[in-house]
């Protein structure tokens, strides 16, 4: 009996490195340049000048609002902040041992059984979903984290930014306006990145016809895992046992010689500098400088220095990401839970999009195993 035939003509790449799977009008990133797109402008000038919440605007509808409609879109986005009861339950139920990310996963599963659109498949209904999210993920984060350190969940205050009631639900007072505007940049750098590994488990989750809060919980799923979204909490934990800017070049230099991986540096898909490095490094800079303690900037910077030098590999968004968010307050473990507080807003308009132009993504695998064995009954195999 012959072999079957192979996927012939097919090329394997693996990890899918620059294979592309779908059109998409969300993001652009230019490898080369070190550019970020979002729908046609640039990702730094949006985090200059515009805000998370007009950037969420943005990606869902496809455009920039007018002055009337983004009034009208802030009213009933950011003038109604709540998590369901049950879920707020829920989230007491949790044993101590959960990490951050582990209880995001299933809180977020947990809200489409009480969401009022569950089973409306309508766009519009869709967009309120999407909001939704976006609204209560920042809740959960800073509501379980203070049941985790023994204190009661705060109400956000309706009408502020989500940076801001992120900072007010987790640490109990308005945060200073720097650290709330650093922030609120930090969330439009990180909104959106093509089709990372979180955003490509969404729309396949999506392409199923399943629901955004299954797709969007299989792209948190994706996250979790320290290849994707645990970068900024490993060069964090790195710079707390180097201690020191003096003592950063021994240690960074032994890494480097024993081909050690450094955490925040090199990128699948930049060439250069990723772009939002470079804007983190001033917010963390001046954050630092705020707080009255600059040493893990410093230390960053030294590791900057040092693995440029020796080895020309280029930072990424989790190098300054780490300092920037350890000055604002936020422990280690909640540095990747606020990437998907960010990133809820590129995963659903990714599943959005999906669904506007849907075919199912199914790829082949090249079968590299054995054929034609025959079956030997159990009684017989030595």
């Amino acid at each position: 009996m012959s072999n079957p035939t192979p996927t012939e003509d097919k090329q394997t790449e693996k990890g899918l490195t620059d294979v592309v799977v779908c059109d998409s009008e969300i993001c652009f990133i230019d490898g080369e340049t070190g550019r970020l797109i979002y729908r046609g402008y640039d990702a730094i000038e949006l985090a200059e000048k515009s805000s998370f919440e007009e950037v969420a605007y943005l990606l869902w509808y496809g455009a920039m609002p007018r002055a009337t409609e983004f009034r009208a879109f802030l009213s009933g986005f950011t003038g109604s902040m709540a998590l369901p009861v049950e879920t707020a339950m829920l989230l007491r139920m949790f044993p101590k041992s959960a990490s951050p990310m582990e209880v995001l996963r299933t809180a977020v599963s947990s809200l489409g059984h009480w969401d009022p659109d569950s089973g409306n498949t309508a766009l519009d209904a869709c967009l309120r979903k999407a909001q939704r999210l976006t609204l209560r993920i920042p809740l959960l984060i800073a509501a379980h984290q203070r049941l985790k350190n023994g204190l009661e969940p705060i109400q956000p205050i309706a009408g502020h930014s989500i940076a801001f009631n992120f900072l007010y639900t987790l640490h109990g007072k308005p945060p200073n306006p720097l650290v709330e505007r650093a922030l609120d940049a930090a969330l439009v750098l990180h909104a959106d990145h093509e089709l990372n590994a979180s955003t490509f488990a969404a729309r396949v989750t999506a392409s199923t016809m399943s629901d955004i809060y299954s797709s969007v919980t299989a792209a948190i799923g994706a996250l979790k895992g320290p290849l994707h979204g645990g970068a900024s909490m490993d060069f964090i934990r790195l710079a707390q046992e180097i201690g020191s800017p003096e003592r950063v070049e021994a240690v960074i230099g032994g890494m480097l010689d024993r081909k050690i991986k450094i955490p925040g540096f090199g990128h699948r898909v930049y060439h250069c500098e990723d772009p939002r490095a470079a804007m983190l490094r001033q917010y963390s800079r001046q954050v630092c400088e705020l707080v009255g303690d600059s040493n893990y900037f410093n230390i960053t910077e030294e590791v900057r220095r040092i693995v440029m030098e020796k080895s020309k590999v280029f930072p990424n968004v989790d190098l300054y990401s780490g300092s920037l968010f350890s000055a604002m307050g936020l422990p280690s473990e909640l540095f990747t839970p606020v990437f998907a507080m960010s990133r809820v807003v590129g995963w659903t308009s990714h599943i959005l999009e999906q669904w506007s132009n849907n075919r199912l993504i199914r790829p082949r695998a090249e079968y590299v195993g054995n054929h034609n064995l025959c079956y030997i009954d159990i009684r017989q195999r030595v």
